[in-house]
């Protein structure tokens, strides 16, 4: 594991490069709902209070949350930036 700091850009075009083409296949909708079960991981992590779980599962909704911005074409890092940093 890299030590390297990872922009949200940076995190994003690795998402798109590795699940692309499957995110594409399996379609918007099917993803988002991929999507909605991983932030119901999350909360079940969080109910355990199980810090390695609740750090596996922050990831996997960013990775979900970013492959979701691929398919509808939204830059998460300038979304970001248009809304919180006026």
């Amino acid at each position: 594991m890299s030590k390297e700091p990872i922009s949200i850009k940076q995190a994003q075009l690795l998402i798109r490069k590795k699940y692309y083409e499957r995110d594409h296949a399996r379609g918007l909708f099917a993803t988002y709902t991929w999507f909605i079960e991983e932030v119901g991981e999350l909360a079940e992590a969080l109910l355990s209070q199980n810090k390695e779980s609740i750090e596996e599962e922050i990831a996997d909704v960013l990775a979900w949350l970013l492959s979701v911005a691929n398919l509808v074409g939204v830059d998460v890092e300038e979304a970001f930036k248009k809304k919180y940093l006026k």
